[in-house]
């Protein structure tokens, strides 16, 4: 019925005008940029793995010394309480021991602030991630 007819490559080849050589410059161009994509793409990775989880911790903090000077503004507490909690608390925030805490009481809200700076290992260089930030009760807690 059907009759199968089997051409060589290099027939078609040598029909079409085509050659079987490749260029020395063409050969393995593919390769190389695929692994520079490659190295590019774990680069920025490993940068977000170091970079994420110390923001992450800096947004909680900020979070927890919100919380403490709300706590503080409607109980009543002294602002040497919010220094002795935020110092005690802040290490699990990445909060390093040698962080400035500074805490007063300003009319009938409490203000705290909290400025550090931690230090984050990127691929040839060391970035200064600086905490700087003040947290004042809300108005509305006060007594």
């Amino acid at each position: 019925m059907y009759s199968v007819v089997r051409v060589e490559k290099s027939e078609v080849e040598k029909s079409c005008g085509h050659t079987n050589v490749r260029r020395a410059n063409e050969h393995g161009g593919a390769t190389l940029k695929f692994i520079l994509i490659i190295a590019l793409v774990a680069l920025a990775a490993y940068s977000l793995l170091q970079y994420v989880p110390v923001a992450i911790q800096a947004y909680g903090l900020k979070d927890f010394m919100q919380e403490k000077v709300n706590i503080a503004a409607a109980t009543g507490k002294s602002a040497e309480w919010v220094v002795k909690e935020i110092k005690a608390g802040g290490e699990q925030y990445g909060m390093p021991p040698d962080a400035v805490v500074q805490a007063r009481q300003n009319g009938n809200r409490m203000e705290v602030h909290v400025q550090f700076v931690r230090l984050i290992q990127f691929p040839g260089f060391t970035y200064q991630y600086s905490f700087d930030h003040t947290a004042r009760s809300n108005s509305f807690l006060s007594s």
